[in-house]
């Protein structure tokens, strides 16, 4: 892969990530920071010859994109709409029609925002919304999605480009900050953001941004799927060559509740019981309706046990833990999740494939927590050869706490 391929790889999966260097507010969809990016690459890069690629968790699609650009066929999963909706946009290939056609899209989005001609549309039901947007932004994001909708066909391309920019847009307008792990808002006296002619250039600029990053079509494929990792046999055909993943951590962050401000926006939630359901479909999910349900969740009889895992959640449960029962019935059963997923990963692979799972490990009332050492038992357990676990990086400021890579190798 090329330089300027490189960088359209990179700009393509920061399609929806926003950092603006004059208020140095990050933007939202922090699910691919740039080192993911690059552990992801350097580990396709390694495989000349075309090969089948599964990310069975997928996130902002980078492992189908990064495998796309390659010249390998990504296949991804999630069980999120919004992300496959936007991985599916991210790999999809546009000829320089339809950009072309998007760009003319663009100026009648904003000629029609300028000249008021369009009804503006319902705020999004977010709670506290105002702490999201002041008064003049989310009136601007009202009447630019409403114009979107007036000036592009349902489910085209063009449309998709828009959205995929007003995602960037709204982000980059909110008072919401991403200096550390969870996110805090700002006030309106603290922000700097220019209303105006100023919101519609923003946008303009997002959309050329995107734009700029879909006119470089990657050599191979990528595909995103609607599915279930812990049951992938029924979302996808196999074999694969190649996995290439990485899964929710258990560290209790809730990815939907990331990705709320994206799929109210769009559409894809229309009240917080929906969100704190998806969040309970999902693995690792804590959020809302998740945390309630999972009081009464009991453990399957045939999850997996071991000692990596049963002496951890001994201690976490312990009665001087404030939550502790609560706190490991979500680790067991986020392992309970994963065991069902490596399990159904087996008739998938064919002999001779490789595995790459990028995981970290966490600490709960300062029990270590080895998720890497679990995963390569599980893979050990099903029948993977060679299993390894390699520290990528560390994690924060916590010594203890790293990012592994889990690699393993299917007999044959």
């Amino acid at each position: 892969m090329n330089v300027i391929a490189r960088e359209k790889l990179r700009q393509r999966a920061d399609y929806t990530h926003k950092f603006n260097a004059n208020t140095g507010r990050h933007g939202w969809l922090r699910l691919t920071p740039a080192y993911s990016v690059k552990i992801v690459e350097e580990l396709i890069a390694q495989y000349d010859r075309p090969r089948r690629v599964l990310d069975p968790f997928c996130g902002t699609a980078t492992t189908a994109l990064s495998a796309a650009y390659h010249g390998h066929e990504g296949i991804t999963t999630d069980i999120n709409p919004f992300l496959v909706w936007l991985g599916n946009v991210k790999t999809a290939h546009f000829p320089s029609t339809t950009t072309a056609s998007t760009r003319c899209a663009c100026a009648r989005v904003i000629d029609a925002v300028k000249r008021n001609s369009v009804e503006p549309a319902g705020t999004p039901p977010i709670h506290n919304i105002e702490r999201w947007w002041c008064t003049e932004a989310l009136a601007f994001l009202c009447k630019l999605r409403s114009a979107i909708e007036a000036e592009s066909e349902k489910q085209s391309p063009e449309r998709n480009l828009l959205l995929v920019a007003f995602c960037r847009t709204l982000i980059g307008l909110s008072n919401a900050a991403f200096n550390h792990q969870s996110m805090s808002f700002k006030d309106n006296a603290q922000l700097s953001i220019p209303f105006g002619a100023e919101m519609e250039r923003r946008f303009s600029e997002d959309l050329y941004f995107v734009l700029d990053g879909a006119e470089d079509n990657p050599s191979g494929t990528g595909q995103v799927v609607f599915g279930d990792a812990r049951k992938l046999e029924r979302a996808v055909d196999g074999p694969f060559d190649l996995i290439i993943t990485s899964p929710p951590y258990a560290n209790r962050m809730s990815y939907i509740r990331e990705l709320r401000p994206y799929m109210y926006w769009l559409g894809f939630l229309d009240n917080g019981r929906e969100a704190g359901e998806l969040d309970w479909s999902a693995i690792g999910g804590t959020w809302g309706v998740a945390t309630s349900r999972l009081i009464d969740w009991e453990l399957p009889s045939q999850s997996f046990a071991h000692p990596l895992l049963d002496a951890p959640l001994s201690k976490i449960a312990h009665d001087k833990n404030k939550n502790g029962v609560l706190l490991a019935k979500y680790v067991a059963k986020y392992f309970s999740d994963i065991w069902e997923h490596v399990n159904s990963l087996v008739s998938l692979v064919q002999k001779g494939s490789e595995l790459h799972y990028i995981v970290g490990n966490s600490t709960f009332y300062g029990v270590l927590l080895s998720v890497e050492r679990i995963y390569a038992a599980m893979l050990e357990e099903v029948g993977f050869e060679n299993v390894n676990c390699s520290a990528i990086r560390k994690r924060n400021s916590k010594k203890e706490l790293f990012e592994f890579n889990v690699s393993a190798r299917w007999p044959g």
